[in-house]
């Protein structure tokens, strides 16, 4: 039996999905490849992986997926990691430096500058890189580890997620894990085992990620516990059902589908 091809977003809000995966896997059933979201899923659109932690938005632009259930990188509250970094106030933002890796947030940020200001800003795919971002920009959407390590004093910062409960009052849901409807992949557990994996090795994660990203290892440990919402439960399945139809009436989708998950 040939290996499923697994793509991983190499940010530190996906890894206690994805630890087990690359620490204790099966090493005769994935070949692991690591990218950030947007990549993801590229690769899962063109066919070149079989499974991957996709952002949201990209379910419904790509054909034949399925989704594993009852996992996702979500928040029912602040997320802290997905921001919009401004100069100026919601009202007067006219343009937008983009974090190149973000899809999802992308297509949330325009639902939210149309709802609270009745704006469409212009868009540029940009480098990470804050200053640079805003040298020419009123603004600057970062996401993951690129978001939880940027300098905002003196800034405008707004968390994209606490502003969507705001505005909806429900949860939401940035990325899941999905495959093609022709991998074989008929069975989610090693999901579920990869991520248990990783919930009883929190405190590890921590210690890694805090050399790694230069913060205090409480600060990783309380956005891993307390920001980010890991679950895939009915709360958070009508939030990423709100964001889809609000996408599609705002002519950011196409189309929608329903979600269709692995059994």
């Amino acid at each position: 039996m040939r290996k499923l091809k697994l793509a991983i977003v190499c940010y530190v809000n996906s890894l206690p999905l994805s630890w087990g995966f690359i620490h204790n896997r099966p090493k005769d059933r994935f070949e692991l490849e690591f990218s950030p979201p947007a990549l993801c899923a590229d690769k899962m659109a063109a066919g070149s992986v079989d499974i991957g932690l996709i952002p949201a938005i990209a379910y419904q632009r790509i054909p034949n997926l399925r989704i594993i259930p009852n996992l996702s990188v979500a928040s029912k509250g602040s997320v802290r990691s997905v921001l919009l970094v401004s100069k100026v106030p919601w009202s007067r933002i006219r343009t937008v430096a983009l974090d190149q890796s973000s899809r999802t947030s992308v297509a949330l940020l325009r639902i939210l500058l149309r709802m609270r200001c009745q704006l469409d800003p212009t868009l540029y795919s940009h480098e990470p890189e804050l200053a640079s971002m805003l040298r020419r920009r009123d603004a600057a959407l970062l996401i993951g580890d690129a978001a939880l390590t940027a300098d905002t004093a003196g800034l405008y910062r707004y968390d994209l997620s606490e502003a969507w409960r705001e505005e909806t009052g429900k949860p939401f849901v940035f990325a899941f894990w999905a495959c093609r409807a022709d991998s074989g992949m008929e069975d989610g557990s090693p999901f579920e085992e990869s991520y248990r994996y990783g919930q009883a090795r929190l405190d590890d994660i921590a210690r890694r990620q805090s050399r790694q990203l230069r913060m205090p290892t409480e600060q990783i440990h309380f956005y891993l516990t307390r920001c980010i919402d890991y679950s895939l439960d009915e709360e958070n399945l009508d939030g990423l059902l709100h964001f889809y139809r609000l996408a599609r009436e705002m002519k950011l989708l196409a189309e929608t589908k329903p979600l269709q998950f692995v059994r």
